[in-house]
This record gives C-alpha cells, sequence and structure tokens, in this order.
C-alpha cells in the first residue's frame, strides 16, 4: 500500500505484516502466554486500524480484532491493505464482545494487559467478569519498545508531515509584521498545514509573544504581537498516522541584546545535542550536551524541562532524551532536540527538530531555516 505526501509523491508501503511476529517473540520473557492490546496507538501499528475502539487478542498462533458494529466494513478494509493476518469479530454490544474474548482465552492461563492502557475499573471487570479463568498479568511498554525504531515507510510519513510544517511556517511567517494576535497566526499556521495536505494537528500549536513566551506549554492567547519581541512558535501535524513536531523563536524586527543572546545560547545547545546523537549514545548523554551549553551560559536553572522525546504514532512517545533517561539510541529511532530557556519578564527561546537516527548519526528532518529575526 502506498499513498501520497504533500506533493504528490508516493510514500513507501509499512512493514505492518512482520510486527505481530516481533510481539510474540517477547511474550515468554513477559511471562504471558497472550496480550490483550486496548491502547489505541498500538492497536494501529500493529494491525493498521484507525478505529477510535477495539481491542486486539494476540495469542502464541493467532491474533482476533474484535470492534463493533460500526468498524465492519473499515476495518476489514484496512487490514486487506495492511495485509496483516488478523481475524476480525464484530460484537455488536460489551456484552457480545466479552462473549467473543472469553471464549478466545478459555485456555490461556497466563494473559498480559498493558498496564498504561488500562484503568483500575477495567482491570477489576477484566478479572471479575471477562476472564474470571485467566491469571491477568501487567505488561510495560511491550508494542512501544517496538514502535521505537521506525522502518522507512514511517520515517517517509513523519518526514511527509514535517515537510508540510516547514512549508506552511515559510507561508505564513511574514505576516508576524501584522501584529496579528498569538491565537490568530496559529489558526493561520494550522489553516496552511491542512491546506497542504494534513490529516490533523499533532497537538495546539503553541504561539507564545513577549512574556507569555516564558511559559514553555503557553497556549495562544488574544494578545497581540509586538516588534521587537521573542515569539516562540511550536507546532507540527499528522500524515496518515504519524507526527511531526518543530519549534522556531523569531523576533518581529531588532531583538533586545539579552533576548539575542538567550537565542544565540539555545541554538549553540540544540546544536550540541543534534550533534551528540547516534547509534548505541546513551540518552542521558545527548541531555547533558545541550545542557552543558545552557548551564555554561549561566541559564542552567531556566532550561526546565527534557531536551526532547520521541515522535511518532504519537507526539510524545518512547525514546524519552532526558538527564534521568535510561538507555541508548538505536537506528530507525525519530527524536526531537528542544533545549529551551524561560525568562520571566523577558519571554522564552526554543528550538525543536526531529530527527532520525541512521547508521552514520542523525538525519533531520525539519528543515525550515534557524534565524533569529523574521
Amino acid at each position: 500500500m502506498s499513498t501520497s505526501g504533500m506533493a504528490g509523491t508516493a510514500l513507501p508501503a509499512m512493514d505492518v505484516a512482520g510486527r505481530i511476529p516481533r510481539l510474540r517473540e517477547r511474550f515468554d520473557d513477559a511471562g504471558i502466554r497472550a496480550l490483550l492490546v486496548t491502547r489505541l496507538p498500538n492497536l494501529r501499528y500493529l494491525t493498521g486500524f484507525t478505529g477510535s475502539a477495539g481491542m486486539l487478542l494476540v495469542t502464541p498462533n493467532d491474533a482476533v480484532l474484535v470492534i463493533d458494529g460500526r468498524y465492519r466494513e473499515q476495518a476489514g478494509e484496512q487490514l486487506a491493505a495492511s495485509g496483516v493476518p488478523v481475524r476480525v469479530d464484530v460484537g455488536i454490544s460489551q456484552a457480545r464482545q466479552r462473549e467473543i474474548l472469553g471464549a478466545l482465552t478459555a485456555e490461556v492461563s497466563d494473559m498480559g494487559l498493558e498496564a498504561h492502557g488500562v484503568t483500575w475499573a477495567q482491570q477489576r471487570e477484566f478479572a471479575s467478569a471477562w476472564f474470571a479463568d485467566a491469571e491477568l498479568l501487567a505488561t510495560h511498554d511491550l508494542v512501544e519498545d517496538l514502535r521505537m525504531a521506525k522502518d522507512p515507510g514511517e520515517v517517509a510519513r513523519i518526514r511527509a508531515a514535517c515537510a508540510i510544517a516547514d512549508d506552511a511556517l515559510a507561508a505564513v511567517l511574514p505576516t508576524l509584521v501584522d501584529r496579528p494576535t498569538e491565537r490568530a497566526f496559529a489558526l493561520r499556521l494550522e489553516f496552511a498545514m491542512r491546506e497542504r495536505g494534513a490529516d490533523a494537528m499533532s497537538f495546539e500549536p503553541i504561539v507564545a509573544s513577549g512574556p507569555n513566551g516564558a511559559k514553555p506549554h503557553a497556549r495562544p492567547t488574544d494578545r497581540q504581537i509586538e516588534p521587537g519581541e521573542l515569539v516562540v512558535v511550536d507546532f507540527g501535524c499528522v500524515v496518515e498516522g504519524y507526527c511531526s513536531d518543530m519549534t522556531r523563536t523569531v523576533s518581529v524586527g531588532e531583538p533586545s541584546e539579552e533576548a539575542r543572546r538567550v537565542w544565540e545560547t539555545v541554538r549553540e545547545a540544540q546544536a550540541a545535542g543534534r550533534d551528540a546523537l547516534g547509534p548505541g549514545v546513551e540518552l542521558s548523554a545527548v541531555d547533558a550536551a545541550a545542557r552543558e551549553v545552557v548551564t555554561a551560559a549561566g541559564w542552567g536553572d531556566a532550561f526546565s524541562h527534557g531536551t526532547g522525546h520521541g515522535v511518532g504514532l504519537e507526539i510524545h512517545e518512547a525514546p524519552r532524551v532526558a538527564a534521568t533517561s535510561s538507555g541508548t539510541l538505536g537506528v530507525g529511532h525519530v527524536v526531537t532536540v528542544e533545549p529551551g530557556v524561560y525568562l520571566p519578564g523577558l519571554g522564552g527561546v526554543r528550538i525543536e527538530d526531529t530527527l532520525v537516527v541512521t547508521p552514520e548519526g542523525p538525519l533531520s528532518l525539519t528543515e525550515f531555516p534557524k534565524e533569529l529575526c523574521a
């Protein structure tokens, strides 16, 4: 299955069919004989199914997607397109879905549940009514760990989302001279990405001007953007389920000397973090490379978040790039590098790219220039 990106170029197929076999290889180490997948991003990853409800039961020799009647046709089409050997069973009511899954797991003794995808109430109901004869075990990140290494088709979709974001920002950035409100500029940016083929926004865009920029996750307001102020623009879009993420900080007109010094420091820190990426590199070492630059400039306490995070079917996913992170980077990992400095009264600066780790080192999927003056 191939689809089209922003410019009409075909996107390569993804290896969806190979994912469930790799998941089964992890069962023994997790101490389970079956896994009930309930997190929707994991359902999509394993099957290609994009509905808003469903459960996937994976056993050593079978895989069954249980859905309700709304998705009968959609599930069949999407699974056929992805080439995944998964049976589809339709339970119109929850009681019928319980019967289906109960019958399928009658001989399963140790069944895994996704610890991060099941509420306390659901676990109690599963244990008492749905799977009363099975021992239910909490599993952690069995699918999420597989998702960290992206195949070429996944990288192509993230790159396509990044290209849309790059082009959209280029189109709307000149309008900052019109002194729009933060909210109006965010709306222009969203519309430009939709116009270029984005399926959705990765998250609500952050447009934070002047003092609002000192809040790392500020929401756009009706504050008017004024000349000489720093403006933090953090945004992204979705192409076929895969997200992009980019931040640029600009000034409309000439900024103050202090603002320029902060911006130059963050740019240097971001370059250091990018350069540190590579196969086998400790995640904490990437954070340290960026953080050392900010700390040396005297703003270490104003860098109040981790250096980056994984990007894929979710805008924040493993691996996390932070001082407290364990583990190392691998080929195919897609992560952000986004150091920031936030100074009440002055504002904030954050510069962010989304990059993929290759055998030769990092490759940036975001390509928009880093320039202070818009």
